[in-house]
């Protein structure tokens, strides 16, 4: 596919922050006494931290409301810790990749559920701010994926065709928004491996952002 401008999503595509929020929260729930594990983090993957909050609101209501914000606001606290100090590993390919933009002065946008603020820590760390050409993040838009408002918006700032844009995704939700918004995307799963419905809906499913230079020009 021809290929003008890629959008990328952030959390597991570019980092691979899903374990560092995942045992971030696990560390404060086994400290707190939550019923907290895994599984329960996975029905929430790909999904605003707005929303994740209000379902912890729900699940854990019989601990009181008070109690309930104290292990988000912890949670949220021990990850930005971790991140801070540098414990957020890049995902396989990714700098291969973005030298093969930049040898085709591709332009680059994240486009990230997460706020700006995590977004520009994450990037600032790992020395790859000054390789996004843009960032659109949670502040920029008012519904979060699945609705495809983030990547509409990331393509009116490029002014490319829809067509000719690429999407990065790893999540359920992200491949969704993309799809809703017209976009061709492709995935690389993370921790979750897409349904037959889902691959349905990507151009291409590969392991790593190794795989996608063979997959455009």
């Amino acid at each position: 596919m021809k290929v003008n401008a890629v959008i990328f999503d952030m959390d597991g595509l570019l980092f691979d922050t899903e374990i560092v929020y995942y045992e971030a929260s696990q560390t404060v729930a086994d400290r707190m006494g939550f019923p907290y594990d895994k599984d329960l983090y996975l029905r929430f993957l790909g999904v605003s931290d707005e929303e994740v909050w209000a379902n912890y609101h729900t699940i854990f209501a019989n601990f009181g409301r008070e109690t309930v914000q104290k292990f988000i606001d912890d949670s949220y606290q021990e990850t930005l810790d971790r991140f801070a100090l540098g414990q957020v590993k890049l995902k396989t390919g990714v700098l291969e990749f973005l030298n093969f933009l930049e040898e085709k002065d591709i332009p680059k946008v994240v486009a990230s559920s997460n706020q700006r603020h995590v977004i520009e820590l994450l990037l600032e760390k790992n020395n790859l701010r000054h390789r996004f050409d843009m960032i659109v993040s949670a502040e920029n838009v008012k519904r979060a994926k699945p609705d495809p408002e983030i990547f509409l918006h990331a393509q009116a700032l490029l002014g490319t065709e829809k067509a000719e844009t690429l999407i990065l995704e790893d999540s359920q939700n992200g491949v969704l928004a993309a799809y809703g918004a017209g976009i061709p995307v492709i995935m690389v799963p993370d921790l979750l491996a897409p349904s037959d419905e889902l691959a349905a809906k990507t151009t291409a499913i590969v392991s790593s952002l190794h795989e996608v230079p063979a997959l455009i020009k």
